[in-house]
């Protein structure tokens, strides 16, 4: 499979060339750029795959094989990018799987074989991420959550959308979409964004789910003071009570981090805003955010717990008061264990051995975990970072992350085979 591999890795380069600047990929989704780099997508699916791709309510971009059996394996990952983002982000994995087309274009897989590029995975322009696929798993309320969002230029999204040839009022009708393509498993390729594999010196990871998430925002309320003047023991200080619950989170990480990938879990205060925020002000008030992942529901459910008590003891020792404000609660996502055989046999296959590891990072197959077996493979980011154009994986690892991919794809095929009796 090394000219397979190859051929991906030359793809992935032209699409950089041709969707970025000097600050990294502008595949921004709803934008001119997207749609050229859709306009790319679906001139090599024609010419390469011959395969003219259809687009669901949701702007899914779908592109399908006709199987044995009606029932389909999926393989998906986005095209969009944020701003300035990377050469591989997303993009990875939906070239791998135009690589799978390319394979069996003209051969009759034991499943139909279907290809998505999910729209607006990142976000980015708009605020809500894993749009396409969320609305495909019946998790996007279009009215309630997108009807409102304008990006910083004051766009509307649903003007944005119009523009795009997707209307908002028919963008629940990608539910029964996917529901009509018969989905049997999904199957995602993706760079991992963190700095994990490369610290342990390997090149593809097996992803064992995504982490749930509870993101809050706290707003701790004391007394503004002039700093000469308010002695320290009488001081009701916001920043120095939220600064005490940053110190508690890291240590809540700490806490119930085991030793395992799957027991690893993380917390973050990412987000401080103090008042009045002047240098002879005691802080009045201070908003802080905090951000819990794991990828076990009732360790994140511990963790939050946690964090309620650190508050209030951190509120009570600087005489202030705080207030909760959720921002987001998703649910863990832990991948298929029959899926991630296949997908751990593959990458030993290939590379020798297969690591384990949690995604902290939401991905579409988060939303395609609800609804379908799914399971996702990590190749290594080096530089263990994302979203920038420093972005990088050394073409020794994509290479090996490729090819374990469309083993995986095979292998998969093979198990339906004997399954379905095809």
């Amino acid at each position: 499979m090394k000219a397979e591999s190859a051929r991906v890795i030359a793809d992935l380069e032209a699409l950089a060339a041709l969707t970025s600047d000097e600050r990294g990929a502008q595949r921004v989704a709803w934008t001119p750029m997207w749609r050229t780099t859709r306009a790319w997508f679906t001139k090599k699916l024609k010419n390469e795959a011959g395969l003219t791709p259809e687009r669901d309510s949701a702007g899914n971009l779908w592109a399908s094989i006709p199987g044995a059996s009606k029932q389909s394996l999926i393989i998906g990952s986005h095209l969009d990018s944020v701003p300035g983002g990377g050469w591989l982000d997303g993009c990875l994995g939906v070239l791998a799987g135009l690589e799978v087309l390319r394979r069996y274009k003209g051969k009759t897989p034991p499943l139909t074989l279907r290809l998505v590029d999910w729209a607006d995975e990142e976000g980015a322009r708009f605020g809500r991420s894993l749009t396409g696929s969320a609305a495909s798993a019946g998790a996007l309320d279009a009215q309630g959550e997108l009807a409102s969002l304008v990006d910083r230029a004051g766009v509307k999204l649903p003007d944005a959308l119009k523009e795009n040839g997707v209307s908002l009022d028919q963008m629940a009708n990608a539910k029964d979409y996917f529901k009509k393509l018969s989905p049997r498993a999904y199957l995602e390729l993706h760079i991992e964004q963190g700095p994990v594999l490369m610290e342990m010196k390997k090149s593809v990871g097996l992803v064992l789910g995504t982490m749930g998430v509870e993101r809050h925002m706290l707003k701790f309320v004391g007394q503004a003071a002039h700093s000469g003047a308010a002695p320290i023991h009488l001081r009701k200080d916001a920043f120095l009570a939220a600064a005490e619950f940053a110190l508690a989170c890291r240590a809540i990480s700490e806490k119930y981090s085991g030793k395992t990938p799957r027991s690893r879990v993380v917390a973050t205060c990412g987000v401080v805003k103090v008042e009045p925020n002047f240098v002879t002000a005691v802080p009045g008030s201070t908003e802080i955010s905090i951000d819990l992942r794991a990828l076990d529901r009732k360790v994140l459910r511990m963790m939050l717990a946690d964090a309620r008590v650190a508050a209030a003891t951190a509120a009570k020792r600087h005489l202030v008061k705080v207030r909760w404000t959720p921002l987001l609660h998703i649910t863990p996502r832990p991948f298929d264990e029959a899926l991630m055989r296949i997908a751990r046999k593959a990458i030993k296959q290939v590379t020798g051995e297969a690591p384990e590891l949690p995604s902290g990072p939401l991905h579409d197959a988060s939303e395609m975990a609800a609804v379908v077996p799914t399971a996702m493979i990590f190749a290594q980011s080096s530089p263990g970072i994302s979203h920038t154009r420093l972005e990088d994986t050394p073409r020794a690892a994509l290479d090996q992350a490729i090819r374990a991919f469309l083993l995986t794809v095979d292998e998969t095929l093979a198990a339906s085979r004997i399954a379905l009796g095809v």
